[in-house]
């Protein structure tokens, strides 16, 4: 296991070298420069001179070949762990992603946790239930709401709860991850306050992927469900409930397990189109407006968080297929 562990780990090495190495070209070809998004570039009056301009681009290392560039910024990483400063924000690349960590974690747990908590449920009661009137209107019912866009679905539910309900006990608010004066609240208003401000999100980040985990779940089932151990202990007398929990959906994890080691990026990786739809301060948001105004610390810094999660999801799920099928070996 511990070979196994370090050829992983040299393998995820290499691949983020690359990754990050490719990704760092492409935004620095990409036309303009952080100094164009510079409010003082659009100031006539507030222009600085060529030999300001000069400064800033060493101080930025804007005047450096962006591949030369790129091993200055590894270097600086790796020796230093220092991931540069942000030209937007002024601020330490570290500091600046720290402040959209929170809000987006606050929302993608639980997302995640919803998700999985009743996508299991529901995929075994279709199983049980394949066939019959009420699994059809749920299957129907699941499929379309995996083929609804999530950004309609928000401005849905932002025209129904904070417009058309306003002023009732179930009006929500419009967008936001707190109230006006939220800072004058007491620990238990300021839970309720933020907790309001979450529902629509957490609504649009879980329904689709519920949806799809609840018919991943059934189809998996289905299949298992007609294997000779099924027939088996049904034949011994077991219940229902014994075996699709403790015989079929136990031999359907593998698969399962896949997709939880996937969703591993997605606690942190956020939701552009959301994120902006509610005015939400998270790290899809963030990493829409670095890409905007050429930050490209910021930039990196998200790209390198993202590849290691998406790594370590893989390794987290290739651990767990060992340890829930014994035929599976690190050899």
């Amino acid at each position: 296991m511990f070979s196994y562990l370090i050829r992983r780990v040299l393998l995820g090495i290499l691949t983020l070298v690359l990754i990050t190495f490719v990704v760092y070209g492409l935004i620095r070809n990409m036309p303009g420069s952080p100094l164009d998004t510079d409010p003082r570039m659009t100031d006539p009056s507030r222009m600085p001179n060529p030999a300001d301009i000069e400064r800033m681009e060493r101080l930025y290392g804007l005047d450096k070949p962006w591949y030369t560039a790129y091993f200055t910024w590894m270097r600086n990483m790796v020796v230093n762990r220092d991931m540069g400063q942000s030209f937007v924000h002024h601020e330490p690349v570290v500091t600046v992603i720290g402040e959209k960590f929170y809000p987006t974690l606050k929302l993608s747990v639980s997302s995640l946790t919803l998700t999985y908590l009743l996508s299991i449920p529901l995929g075994l009661y279709s199983t049980a239930r394949s066939g019959r009137t009420d699994e059809r209107i749920f299957t129907t019912v699941l499929y379309m709401l995996y083929s609804f866009p999530t950004f309609v679905a928000a401005l849905f539910l932002q025209l129904l709860f904070a417009i058309k309900l306003a002023g009732t006990p179930f009006e929500l608010p419009l967008f936001g991850m707190t109230s006006d004066g939220h800072a004058q609240m007491n620990a238990v208003q300021q839970a309720m306050d933020e907790l309001r401000h979450m529902l629509l999100p957490v609504t649009c980040y879980t329904y689709g992927s519920l949806a799809y985990l609840s018919r991943f779940i059934k189809s998996n089932m289905e299949e298992a469900i007609r294997q000779d151990y099924i027939r088996t202990a049904r034949a011994k007398g077991l219940g229902p409930f014994r075996v699709y929990v403790f015989h079929a959906f136990r031999n359907t994890l593998i698969p399962f397990v896949t997709l939880i080691g996937l969703s591993l990026p997605a606690l942190l990786s956020g939701s552009i189109i959301l994120e902006q739809i509610f005015s939400w301060p998270g790290m899809g948001r963030l990493f829409f407006e670095s890409i905007g105004r050429r930050d490209y610390g910021v930039i990196m810094g998200l790209t390198l968080l993202f590849s290691v999660l998406t790594l370590l999801g893989q390794l987290l799920a290739d651990m767990l297929y060992a340890f829930l099928d014994p035929r599976i070996t690190f050899k």
